[in-house]
């Protein structure tokens, strides 16, 4: 355990010493230039050279180290699960920033609050402005509150967690399915329908489902998570996304695979059921990703089947759903254990923040908060938890 300490260590100092701010692997529309002025495909093109050049040209390109609304999120749901591990009270003057300042950077979309893009957002399908909301966003700052609403017993959360699940109900797009429903991305998204945008949408609502015991909000869930299951491959997988008008799926597979079993596994948590279909569902994923997107040591694969790089997101995702899952195999805690003490080896910098990606041939070391930092400190904080007399390896 004396490596997970000090690497959570490390990383929080780092974290602190940074006051929670940093670059995003999307930024480049914070640019001082106007990039976004200069027609569609120049946006889209400069988007994705940024996020995959090793060289951090931020500085040169005037822009700054932000706080982003889903790091803050992670962020929020990493300390307060500390602090339930531990119960040090030095985590909570943390607590309350990060918690207040998610509650002072909302986004007002249509008299419903929200939380959304830290820059200007561009791809192929859609261009939307800094601050507009997605059910991601939501979702995450939602897990945050709502872990914080489990430990500190604030009803002024709870009344804002009540109060803002019609963001979720009256402004997300629902497509309807003979298998159940499917909620899109954010309030202009109805062609894709993404598997892990509806689970997000399905988790904020048993959240509410949890407060009110509301048969509405009950059946919506039930809804999301069936058609989601009747997706899942005959192997276990998941493919990312259904293109809606053209009935073609993006058969993409990657750390959204353990995305979904974590949030399946959640949300039947969270509203009390147990449901065989959805046991079988996750037990078939679990051994999917299990066999298929790590090796041995713990090193994940990339988008199968290319194994690089190696993404940081896919090594948290890893810990994440092998150590909250564990009650399904007697090996995926220790699995877990072994993705975690990969990453930290091959990874971590002795300056506490963690690399973006490794390649076969060199490490894409720029710090990234959200996508990084928030993410590993996250993982790290469910393991700590789930290791408990449990030996680390």
């Amino acid at each position: 355990m004396e490596l997970l300490e000090n690497s959570i260590q490390n990383l929080l100092e780092y974290i602190e010493k940074e006051k929670f701010a940093g670059y995003d692997p999307y930024d480049i529309l914070n640019s001082k230039f106007p990039i976004q002025k200069m027609g569609k495909w120049i946006p889209v093109i400069a988007t994705q050279l940024h996020k995959r050049n090793p060289i951090n040209l931020r500085p040169l390109l005037g822009i700054k180290k932000i706080h982003s609304t889903k790091g803050m999120g992670l962020l929020l749901t990493a300390y307060v699960k500390l602090y339930d591990y531990s119960k040090n009270s030095e985590y909570l003057k943390s607590i309350e920033y990060i918690k207040d300042w998610l509650l002072n950077n909302t986004t007002n979309y249509e008299d419903c609050t929200s939380w959304g893009y830290d820059y200007d957002y561009i791809n192929p399908e859609e261009s939307v402005k800094k601050g507009f909301p997605t059910v991601v966003h939501h979702s995450y700052i939602y897990q945050g509150l709502f872990e914080y609403y489990k430990i500190f017993n604030d009803e002024n959360i709870k009344t804002f967690l009540i109060k803002n699940i019609s963001f979720i109900t009256n402004k997300i797009p629902v497509n309807i399915f003979e298998s159940g429903i499917s909620y899109s991305y954010n309030p202009l998204s109805k062609k894709v329908i993404c598997y892990n945008a509806s689970l997000h949408a399905a988790y904020c609502l048993a959240v509410g489902y949890y407060f009110t015991k509301s048969a509405d909000l009950y059946k919506q869930i039930i809804d999301v998570v069936n058609f989601v299951i009747s997706q899942q491959k005959e192997d276990g997988s998941w493919y990312y996304s259904i293109d809606n008008k053209l009935i073609k799926e993006r058969k993409q597979i990657d750390f959204h695979q353990g995305f979904i079993l974590e949030s399946i596994y959640e949300i039947k948590s969270i509203i009390n059921l147990h449901n065989q279909d959805w046991e079988n569902s996750i037990k078939k994923g679990l051994t999917f990703y299990y066999n298929n997107q790590f090796d041995k040591n713990g090193k994940s694969f990339w988008r199968l089947p290319k194994t690089h790089p190696v993404d940081i997101h896919n090594q948290s995702q890893g810990i994440i759903t092998f150590s909250k899952l564990g009650e399904y195999n007697k090996d995926y805690l220790h699995f877990a254990q072994k993705i975690a003490f990969w990453t930290i080896s091959n990874m971590q910098s002795k300056k506490g923040y963690f690399y973006y990606r490794k390649y076969k041939f060199f490490i894409n070391k720029i710090s990234y908060m959200r996508w990084s930092q928030a993410w590993m400190l996250l993982a790290l904080s469910i393991l700590k938890k789930e290791s408990t007399n449990k030996p680390f390896s």
